[in-house]
C-alpha cells in the first residue's frame, strides 16, 4: 500500500464525540491535464470532496465539464496529474497499473451505459464472471443471491437477447454488486433506456442504497435521475460549481 502522511490530521481531543467513519472516497485538489502534443488540455482543475459510506451521489455537468475524467479517476482507471485520492482509506493517487487493477477488483463495482453483457451467457453466468476471476467458492449461490437483489429471480437462465434493456442493466448491476464492493460507480446507467425503464433501474439503484446501504456514485446528464440522489455535485470547466445535499430526494 502506498502511504501518505497526514491522512486526516492529528488526533482529536480526549473528550471528542464518537469518530465519524472515514470517507469511502476522499479527493483533494485533484487535477488532470491531457497532453495532446501540440497543446495541454486541462480536464480537472483542483477538485476536492468526500463521500461518506452509504451516500448516493450524482455527478452532473455539461459535455466537457470533466465528469468522465473524474469518474475514470474515481474508478482507478486513470491517475490524476496532481492531487490526492484515498479510496476506502487507501492512498491510490499514484499507484501502479497492477495495484490499481487490484483495487478495482477488490473495492469497486462498475455499471456502464452499455450493459457489456456477453451474448452467449445467461444472466447467472454473466454475474458469476467476477467471482470466477477471483476464484471465489459458492459462485452460483452468490450470483443467484445478487440476481434476487435486483429482482431477476425468474430470469437467471435467460440470455441477453431474451431480456429487455432494463433487465439487461439489472444483470449488469447484479454483476457489479456480487463481489460486495465498497462502492458502485455507475456511468450514465439509464442512458440507453426509455423513461419507463430508466425509472425501473433507478428504483433498483435507490433500493440498494436506501435498504442495503450501498455507496453509489453515478454520472448522469438527466436532471430527473440526479434528483433521485441524496447529493448532486455539478462540474463546470473541470471545477465544482455546486455541491448540494437534498433533505428529501425524489424516490
Amino acid at each position: 500500500m502506498t502511504s501518505k502522511p497526514d491522512h486526516y490530521g492529528g488526533a482529536g481531543p480526549a473528550t471528542a464525540a464518537p469518530a465519524r467513519p472515514d470517507p469511502v472516497i476522499r479527493i483533494a485538489d485533484l487535477t488532470k491535464t491531457y497532453d495532446t502534443g501540440a497543446t495541454k488540455v486541462p480536464a480537472l482543475r483542483g477538485v476536492s470532496f468526500e463521500i461518506q459510506p452509504g451516500e448516493m451521489v450524482a455527478i452532473v455537468g455539461q459535455s466537457g465539464s470533466g465528469k468522465s475524467t473524474l469518474m475514470n479517476i474515481l474508478g482507478c482507471l486513470e491517475v490524476p496529474t496532481t492531487g490526492d485520492y484515498w479510496l476506502d482509506s487507501e492512498y491510490v493517487a499514484d499507484l501502479s497499473d497492477g495495484a490499481l487493477a487490484r483495487i478495482r477488483n477488490a473495492k469497486i463495482g462498475f455499471v456502464f451505459q452499455s450493459y457489456n453483457l456477453l451474448p452467449r451467457l445467461n444472466a447467472l453466468e454473466q454475474v458469476k464472471l467476477p467471482l470466477i476471476y477471483r476464484r471465489t467458492r459458492r459462485r452460483s449461490d452468490l450470483a443467484q443471491a445478487a440476481l434476487v437483489r435486483v429482482g431477476l429471480a425468474d430470469r437467471m437462465h435467460h440470455t441477453p437477447n431474451r431480456l429487455s434493456g432494463g433487465q439487461q442493466q439489472r444483470v449488469a448491476i447484479a454483476r457489479a454488486l456480487v463481489t460486495e464492493p465498497e462502492i458502485i460507480l455507475a456511468d450514465e446507467p439509464t442512458g440507453n433506456l426509455d423513461s419507463s425503464m430508466s425509472s425501473e433501474i433507478m428504483d433498483v439503484i435507490t433500493r440498494l442504497n436506501s435498504e442495503q446501504g450501498m455507496t453509489i456514485v453515478l454520472v448522469t446528464h438527466e436532471p430527473d435521475i440526479a434528483a433521485r440522489c441524496q447529493r448532486v455535485i455539478t462540474l463546470h470547466d473541470g471545477q465544482i460549481a455546486s455541491d448540494v445535499v437534498s433533505e428529501t430526494r425524489e424516490c
